[in-house]
C-alpha cells in the first residue's frame, strides 16, 4: 500500500505530528502544504487573520508541489484547527486534487477543541473510504501519551 501523509502546520505542531508518523511507516511520502501568504502573525493576529480565512471561505494558493495523488490508496491528511474547521491551505488542497476512491485517515491538532473539524473533512472528501480519525491536543507542548496514541491509530490502518 502506498502512502502520502499531507499536512499543513503553521506554528509546528502538525508537522511534529506527521514526523512521528514518517517514523512509523517510513516507507510513506510526505507533502507538507505551504501557502504563497504564509508569514509570521502575532498572537492576536493570527487568530484574527485564521479565522477570517475559515469563515469567508478563503482557498489560498499553495506553493507548488510535485505529488501525484493517483499514485496513493492510503492517505493522511493533517491539520491545525482554525475556527473549529480545517486549513484553508487543506481546503486549497482539497479543492485542486481529485480524491477519490482512497482510503484516508485524518487527524488535528487544536489548543482546546476539534470542532466539526475531522466530520467538516470528511464531508469534503466524499467518494472515500475512511479509518478512525484522530486529535491531538497541543502535541509538541502535550507529548505524554501522544506516542501511545499513534501506534494504536497507525496500526489500525492495517486492520
Amino acid at each position: 500500500m502506498k502512502i502520502l501523509i499531507v499536512y499543513y502546520s503553521y506554528e509546528g505542531d502538525c508537522a511534529f505530528i506527521a514526523d512521528k508518523i514518517k517514523e512509523l511507516r517510513p516507507d510513506a511520502d510526505v507533502l507538507r502544504l505551504a501557502t504563497e501568504d504564509d508569514k509570521p502573525r502575532g498572537f492576536f493576529a493570527k487568530y484574527v487573520w485564521g479565522g477570517k480565512q475559515v469563515l469567508s471561505g478563503k482557498k489560498p494558493a499553495l506553493k507548488s508541489y510535485n505529488i501525484d495523488i493517483n499514485e496513493y490508496e492510503f492517505v493522511v491528511i493533517g491539520t491545525p484547527v482554525w475556527a473549529g474547521s480545517y486549513t484553508p491551505a487543506i481546503a486549497s488542497f482539497i479543492a485542486d486534487t481529485k480524491i477519490e476512491g482512497k482510503t484516508i485517515a485524518l487527524f488535528c491538532c487544536h489548543a482546546g477543541g476539534k470542532g466539526k473539524t475531522l466530520e467538516k473533512l470528511k464531508s469534503a472528501l466524499t467518494g472515500n473510504t475512511f479509518t478512525d480519525a484522530v486529535d491531538f491536543l497541543e502535541p509538541k507542548k502535550h507529548t505524554a501519551g501522544v506516542q501511545e496514541k499513534l501506534n494504536w491509530w497507525v496500526k489500525s490502518w492495517q486492520s
